[in-house]
């Protein structure tokens, strides 16, 4: 078995990895018994469309529990906090923006908890690895599916 390295995360991020957890290990265990429970009721396990697919989910549910109980053993947290030169680092909220384009604003996180669209970026990411340890007014280049892509870091909180 693989040895799993640290997970970084924000306290956000470590709430809410612990609530699915525990919404898992009550909720979703308890209906995907209840489904299987059903299904063996009706007999014939060998053709029964129902009770194949609750063990398809409970496999999936088991193995997704157990992938968050070892980043959760692993997690280090990241306090969101500025940096004292000023530079990016985990946790920092930093204000980008691509020549003549609008600012944008992400959150340097670990990949457990990115997420684009909310604005969190992994530090592994692209993006993410040209900016650690970058300063306001730094210029970076990332290249991306559509080409070389050019930002401004306009400020690190």
């Amino acid at each position: 078995m693989a040895t799993v390295g640290p997970t970084y995360l924000t306290p956000e991020g470590k709430r809410q990895l612990e609530q699915e957890l525990e919404y898992l290990r009550t909720v979703k265990r308890r209906e995907i018994a209840e489904r299987l429970r059903f299904a063996i009721q009706q007999g014939d396990l060998s053709e029964n469309a129902d009770y194949h697919a609750a063990k398809e989910e409970q496999a999936f549910i088991e193995g997704r529990i157990r992938a968050l109980e070892a980043i959760l053993n692993n997690a280090i947290l990241i306090e969101p906090r500025p940096s004292e030169d000023g530079r990016v680092r985990l946790g920092s909220r930093v204000t980008v923006a691509e020549d003549g384009g609008t600012p944008e604003v992400y959150v340097l996180v670990g990949p457990a908890e990115a997420d684009p669209t909310q604005g969190k970026i992994s530090y592994e990411s692209p993006l993410g690895q040209a900016l650690l340890g970058r300063a306001p007014g730094d210029v970076v280049t990332v290249e991306a599916p559509a080409g070389t892509l050019t930002f401004r870091i306009l400020s690190v909180e």
